[in-house]
């Protein structure tokens, strides 16, 4: 696994070294023992997935708070999407900024969101899929969420948003 830092402090892009013949390729997608080498939560607590049916669905900004914060590692294993990283933690240097990476089946990308920050995504493709690992176990009473639209935090998403939960769309903005 190649682990390159993003502008958000522990938002770490993690992409596979593929193995490859011509059966296909193989790749190392979670290292537990690597991870924590890098100082990051090498801990799997949860795996989930979510299936989106159109281009233009957007999930987010959703995080758990404390004492349940929780990192993910987020990879779309089906089609593409435009994965973001938006720091919430008071003390950051970059509370408030966010990280947009797109990940891909193609490209093979994950994007660690570490605790302290909410995560979202906007599918770039039909039926995209993606795949959450998860350092802590969900806790209802702990989720929360943040406007992905909130113009305090200014995100850039690439392409319109065509369907979204009425929760998700329901945060109120933070100023």
């Amino acid at each position: 696994m190649n682990l390159q830092p993003t502008s958000i402090p522990g938002c770490v892009v993690v992409r596979p070294e593929r193995h490859a013949d011509d059966r296909g390729h193989f790749a190392r997608t979670w290292d537990g023992a690597e991870l924590a080498a890098a100082g990051l939560d090498g801990r799997v607590a949860q795996c989930s997935t979510s299936y989106n049916h159109v281009r233009g669905t957007l999930r987010g900004m959703h995080f758990q708070a404390a004492p349940h914060a929780e990192a993910k590692l987020v990879r779309c294993t089906r089609g593409a999407i435009w994965d973001v990283c938006l720091d919430l933690r008071p003390g950051s240097e970059t509370f408030r900024q966010w990280h947009g990476q797109t990940l891909s089946a193609d490209n093979g990308a994950a994007l660690w969101i570490p605790e302290g920050c909410a995560h979202g995504f906007l599918t770039l493709e039909d039926a995209a899929e993606v795949l959450y690992t998860i350092t802590t176990p969900y806790v209802p009473e702990a989720g929360r969420g943040v406007r992905w639209d909130d113009p305090a935090f200014g995100i850039a998403w690439p392409a319109e948003v065509r369907a979204i939960h009425p929760r998700d769309a329901g945060y109120p903005l933070v100023a």
